[in-house]
């Protein structure tokens, strides 16, 4: 009787560990919010006794959480120069490394008093008083907005109009509020927003916003890591990121 109470004992203290192991940590660019919430249960549902925790925010700013050590195991950037970075600090697992969804830069206005924007050229005029963009050194729709007002000589001129955001999704936020007249997110993150922001016009002049997934170098699971992954290449999920506005890489 004694030696089966601690076994009891010792498959009480195991399975606690045993649940944990079989969990995930995802950091994830804020625009992937809405699709990856719907995509983990799914994830979960599918690979019996796993566990996704998201961690969102821009993706600049979850590589500096990786570099410090914080316990991530899937990285996915909305563009290729924070994940190259990644790769050169040897925080992922190149290996492992794809492109997973595609997206477009847009420019919005607020629904209500929208000023009627066509043109870049019309965010010079009197009635934008203010812009909201990305901050460029960790926001990447801020690196994509700087190659597109660059390109059309406007970023120097335009630069006393920004209003600095650390997220696309806080560039939405500012945006929906009425709190700017201006701002530059993702189409998806427009349709997020539905009937509080009007899409002016799709910029071009920037390279293509494509979205690069990988494994976390110090990832302690590296396998199911790698299954969520190859989970977004299911119908399932490919359901879900159709539905959001992603393209295919």
């Amino acid at each position: 009787m004694r030696s089966l109470r601690l076994l009891s004992v010792a498959l009480a203290l195991a399975l606690p560990l045993a649940a944990a192991a079989q969990q995930i940590t995802v950091s994830a660019a804020a625009s992937l919010t809405d699709a990856f919430k719907e995509i983990g249960p799914k994830f979960e549902a599918a690979k019996a006794g796993s566990t996704v925790r998201f961690n969102f925010a821009a993706s600049g700013v979850l590589l500096q959480q990786i570099a410090q050590g914080a316990p991530v195991d899937v990285f996915a950037s909305a563009d290729q120069e924070t994940m190259n970075r990644g790769n050169d600090q040897k925080l992922i697992d190149t290996a492992t490394r794809k492109d997973f969804v595609t997206n477009s830069l847009v420019l919005v206005e607020p629904a209500q008093g929208a000023a009627g924007l066509k043109s870049l050229q019309d965010l010079s005029g009197a009635r934008v008083k203010r812009i909201a963009v990305g901050k460029t050194a960790t926001v990447p729709v801020g690196r994509y907005t700087r190659q597109v007002l660059d390109n059309a000589k406007l970023w120097t001129a335009l630069e006393p109009k920004f209003v600095q955001a650390d997220s696309v999704r806080q560039v939405l936020d500012y945006v929906s509020r009425g709190e700017v007249e201006a701002g530059f997110v993702y189409r998806t993150d427009a349709a997020v927003a539905g009937d509080k922001v009007k899409v002016a016009f799709t910029p071009t002049g920037h390279t293509p916003v494509t979205y690069p997934i990988a494994v976390v170098a110090e990832s302690r699971q590296k396998a199911l890591a790698g299954d969520f992954i190859a989970f977004l290449s299911t119908p399932a999920a490919q359901e879900v990121l159709t539905r959001y506005g992603f393209g295919k890489p």
